[in-house]
């Protein structure tokens, strides 16, 4: 039972076009999630904040690189006015140090933009290092209903699609917003030096291109976060299909795949083409404003040298810094463009780093205690439990449920009976709802405890729970490496002789001893070399290494055929003797390991006997276990 369904029968919420899910209102669903005030700035912040001084290294190398390219056209206005003046009446001195001062100011221009462009390089490439890495470790963190309601392929698209993004930022597009601020600051100011009339209609000029450069960043702030929902929806697309490669080739999805994604990489492209039309508006507009401002005044210019009231020197460097004033104009979009692609892939890894683990850990946590026999198992105690799903519907009513220190409980029933609720909440994959059982003496509700030996899971550090508590799933998912690797997941530390004894005693080392190079040999991709019997071994040796004081079998043997479920079997015989265990069953062969069955039904537990008793009643086991025998016979 999972958040998934509250959604239609065969369809999980992320299998819906993009569009269905605005019906739903979940945030999650249209991949907004909800992000504090601030959130993106103080992210920046944090990023930057560890490299201080690189970034401010790096601001004066471009800021003198500038200083060193602006002097040119005052080198210009000097020639023209005073050097070639004193050359023609033989005076060569001031035009040779015009040439020696340009070429200085090429060389140092080249030298410093060459270590401005290394030292960004480097800043640049920390701060996605370390942004990759926070995505990454605080998308584990994340409690499992975030998992179940957030697709992989969004979290992909955020460490990828988004984070490319801020990179084209950080490589290009700084620099440029730096070098267009400069360059408006620099090159106004000596405007109004060389003449106040001249820099003053310059100046001017700058108010129609702010007022243009506020207008496109409000309509591309909009495209560019349509544009990363969608590239997301692409990406999820994509990687459902494939990791589902199987049944949709089995029952021939292929055709309503394609025109699945060919829906949403239309939408893509839209978004895509609707972020170069709002470019392509900009730069006609900022062209048009920056032509008519260099026209007119390169007319006024040429008037007032005709009179004799400005110097040609003077009105040469003005035109020059006039086109360096506006050039860069063209470059500003490009920023711009960059810096609203990238704040939006900000403002949605933000988001993703703002969402914070449902399962938390205790503020003071607590050691179990002492084993009180030779034995690993640990009482486990349900207290007064609810639970509801984020997206609805309650599982568990008030639960209450004991088990004894060693004993193997079955649990039973049909789907949607709270079977896999019960096992997640004993893993603290979720926390129990607010409760409905009053406290003492008050009326508010007080949430229900699932205690370990008297202690709250709540109150378990995660690594003190993973190691009394250790979950078996269906689907005894293996990681790409050897079969080493996958078992040495149990316990790391563990030495190569107590891997092989693990895998001895869950009945396993034959069958890995059999492959091409035994324990080394790669399962690969979700362990596909091996069949779903060997990889059940597998993650059993993996759970008898880690020793866990309580076990949970999750539905372990309901994929597997005859021969593999015997197996199994025996392995199971292994690796719960002495301990506490939660088997949920759907066949029910597995109960012949258990002491104890509970019958779940609507969320309660309606029988609760040892097999033998139950099988020889008239309730609903026995009714269970009479279809399971008829349909064997």
């Amino acid at each position: 039972m999972t958040a998934a369904t509250s959604a239609p029968a065969g369809k999980k919420p992320d299998d819906r076009p993009e569009d269905l899910p605005l019906a739903t209102g979940d945030p999650f669903d249209r991949d907004v999630l909800p992000t504090p005030p601030g959130a993106t700035g103080a992210l920046l912040r944090s990023l930057l904040a560890p490299m201080k001084a690189r970034v401010t290294v790096t601001t004066l190398l471009l800021l003198l690189q500038q200083a060193v390219v602006q002097a040119g056209p005052l080198l210009v206005a000097y020639a023209i006015d005073r050097a070639v003046p004193a050359f023609r009446a033989q005076d060569h001195g001031p035009l040779i140090a015009v040439g020696a001062g340009y070429l200085a100011c090429a060389l140092a221009a080249g030298g410093l933009q060459f270590a401005f462009v290394g030292a960004a390089a480097r800043v640049s490439q920390d701060v996605l290092l370390d942004l990759r890495g926070r995505i990454f470790r605080h998308a584990q963190a994340l409690s499992v209903d975030f998992h179940e309601r957030y697709t992989s392929g969004r979290i992909i698209s955020r460490s990828t699609a988004d984070v490319e993004s801020l990179r084209e930022l950080l490589d290009e597009g700084l620099q440029e917003l730096v070098t267009v601020i400069l360059s408006f600051v620099y090159i106004s100011a000596m405007l109004l030096w060389l003449d106040l009339g001249l820099g003053g209609v310059a100046v001017a000029s700058l108010v129609p291109l702010y007022a243009l450069v506020r207008w496109y960043q409000r309509r591309a702030g909009r495209v560019y976060r349509a544009r990363s929902t969608a590239i997301a929806a692409v990406i999820v697309k994509f990687v459902e299909t494939m990791n589902g490669i199987r049944p949709v080739r089995a029952f021939r999805r292929e055709a309503a795949n394609d025109a699945d994604f060919g829906e949403l990489n239309r939408r893509h492209e839209r978004t895509n083409g609707d972020a170069l039309l709002e470019m392509a508006r900009y730069v006609t507009g900022s062209r048009l404003v920056a032509n008519t401002a260099v026209a007119a005044i390169v007319l006024w210019g040429a008037y007032r040298v005709a009179d004799g009231t400005l110097a040609l020197g003077v009105l040469a460097a003005a035109v020059l810094y006039l086109r360096r004033l506006y050039d860069p104009i063209d470059r500003l979009g490009m920023f711009l463009n960059s810096y609203q692609s990238a704040a939006a892939s900000l403002e949605k890894i933000a988001g993703l780093l703002a969402q914070t683990p449902s399962v938390p850990e205790p503020a003071a946590p607590r050691q179990l205690p002492p084993l009180e026999s030779e034995h690993p198992g640990r009482e486990v105690v349900f207290d007064g439990v609810r639970f509801a799903y984020r997206t609805g519907g309650e599982v568990l009513p008030t639960f209450d449920l004991t088990i004894p220190a060693g004993q193997t409980v079955a649990v039973v029933g049909s789907t949607g009976a709270g079977k896999s609720t019960l096992a997640k909440l004993l893993a603290r994959f979720y926390d129990p709802s607010p409760g409905s059982r009053p406290r003492s003496g008050k009326g508010d509700p007080c949430p229900g405890r699932v205690l370990l030996d008297g202690v709250d899971l709540r109150d378990l550090a995660v690594p003190e729970l993973r190691r009394g508590v250790v979950m078996v799933t269906q689907e005894a998912f293996l990681f790409s490496g050897t079969v080493a690797d996958n078992i040495a997941i149990g316990r790391p530390d563990a030495t190569r002789e107590e891997i092989e004894q693990a895998a001895k005693e869950i009945g396993a080392h034959d069958f890995i001893s059999a492959l091409p190079d035994g324990y080394d040999t790669d399962v690969r991709k979700r362990g596909g070399r091996i069949s779903a019997g060997q990889r059940q071994l597998v993650s059993f040796a993996r759970a008898l290494l880690a020793d866990p004081a309580v076990l949970i079998l999750d539905e372990a043997t309901s994929s597997l055929d005859i021969p593999g479920e015997r197996a199994v079997q025996r392995a199971m015989t292994t690796v719960l003797k002495g301990r506490t265990a939660v088997v949920i069953a759907h066949r029910l062969s597995t109960v012949e390991v258990a002491d104890r069955v509970l019958v779940m039904e609507h969320g309660r537990i309606v029988e609760d006997g040892e097999p033998a008793e139950l099988i020889e009643g008239t309730g609903r086991f026995a009714d269970l276990h009479r279809a399971w025998r008829d349909s064997l016979a």
